[in-house]
C-alpha cells in the first residue's frame, strides 16, 4: 500500500511528530511505500534545525533528517506556514525540502490513503 503522511503538529508539546514518525518506520518494515510526508501548520516546526534537546531526550528533527537522507523518504514543508515560523532554507534540517501545498495534492494523489497526524 501506498501511504502519504501530513503532519500538523509540531515537536515536544504533542505525540503527532512520534505517532507519525512510529507509524512510517512500521510500514517501511512492512514492506508499503511512503510516497511523501507533508509538514503544514506547526508541523513545519519539525524541520528546524535551531533544535537542541537534552541529551537525555529524543532529537525529533534528527529523526526526520536520518528518514529524508538516509531512507529517502521525500519531506516536504509548506512555503507558507515555514515563512510564518521562520524557517527558511537557511535553518531547514538536511533531507528536507520547502514547496508548496501543490505538493500535497500530488502525494495525496499518489497515495492509496493519505494518513494524518493531528492532536
Amino acid at each position: 500500500m501506498k501511504f502519504g503522511i501530513l503532519i500538523l503538529e509540531g515537536p515536544y508539546q504533542h505525540q503527532a511528530a512520534d505517532s507519525a514518525y512510529n507509524f512510517i518506520q512500521a510500514a517501511i518494515k512492512k514492506g508499503h511505500e511512503i510516497v511523501g510526508v507533508f509538514l503544514y501548520d506547526d508541523g513545519v516546526n519539525n524541520a528546524t534545525n535551531l533544535m537542541d534537546p537534552p541529551q537525555d531526550d529524543r532529537h525529533i528533527s534528527k529523526m526526520w533528517s536520518e528518514l529524508g537522507e538516509k531512507q529517502g523518504v521525500d519531506i516536504v514543508v509548506c512555503i507558507a506556514a515555514a515563512k510564518r515560523r521562520g524557517i527558511t532554507d537557511s535553518n531547514l534540517i538536511k533531507g528536507t525540502r520547502i514547496s508548496g501545498l501543490g505538493q500535497l495534492n500530488e502525494i495525496a494523489l499518489n497515495s492509496d490513503r493519505l494518513v494524518t497526524f493531528k492532536d
